[in-house]
């Protein structure tokens, strides 16, 4: 990474702390933005329930080929990557994912996550072995896996791939608005196929309205624990 994107982290990590959440997981607080990188009511929880089961395994259900291609807004932790990838691994799916994050954590506060409880060790070695040079380029983790980390903002994302799931999963809009405004939410959704789904843990009217626009149906699933309700869309 550059000097200069290196030195803005820097600065930015003095404003984290870790924080342990009610299933027992860890998450991170961010005292600059003034909310948690994951639900207090379990972090790990939370990325089971909404990105894996609502998102991944809702696209995978009823289709016969066993790979995925998956963009995260907001990779924060790795937590849903990390949960993702355990989960295509043990069920023998290819999994391609990128994570988008403007501010990617240093491999010594990935590691005090503790999140090698919930994984295989393999994968948990792996990743962190591999964490920067997936910061650089798409990086072999296990044989069913490869990650990308994209250090940047959201609307300077640029790819030539689509994807199979969108895991959106930015702060929330009363603290970063910018977001999940139309420009942000058109952006990330240009790069979904058709079919594909895009899930968040946030239901509001105006993200809804947001997506219909945008060519998507939309569904009111069920929330993670603490939330009654998530969004679930389908580009038609």
């Amino acid at each position: 990474m550059e000097r200069k994107l290196i030195n803005t982290i820097a600065l930015y990590m003095d404003h984290l702390s870790f924080v342990m959440t009610s299933d027992g997981s860890k998450t991170i607080f961010n005292e600059q933005v003034g909310e948690n990188y994951h639900s207090r009511h379990g972090a790990l929880q939370e990325s089971k329930h909404v990105f894996l089961n609502s998102g991944l395994n809702y696209y995978l259900e009823g289709k016969a080929e066993k790979k995925a291609s998956i963009l995260e807004v907001g990779f924060g932790t790795g937590l849903n990557f990390l949960v993702t990838a355990d989960y295509c691994i043990k069920n023998q799916i290819q999994l391609n994912y990128i994570g988008i994050e403007a501010f990617p954590l240093n491999q010594s506060m990935i590691a005090d996550t503790g999140y090698n409880e919930y994984i295989s060790e393999k994968l948990w070695d792996s990743f962190l072995i591999n964490y920067s040079a997936a910061m650089n380029s798409m990086t072999q983790i296990n044989d069913a896996c490869l990650l990308e980390i994209a250090p940047e903002k959201l609307l300077n994302f640029k790819s030539q791939q689509l994807f199979d799931v969108i895991y959106f999963d930015a702060f929330a809009a009363v603290h970063q608005p910018e977001m999940w405004n139309l420009e942000s939410l058109n952006h990330i959704c240009n790069y979904v196929k058709s079919g594909g789904v895009f899930v968040s843990y946030a239901i509001t009217g105006e993200l809804k309205r947001a997506m219909k626009s945008l060519g998507f149906s939309i569904e009111k699933a069920p929330g993670a624990v603490g939330k009654r309700e998530m969004l679930r869309s389908v580009k038609l």
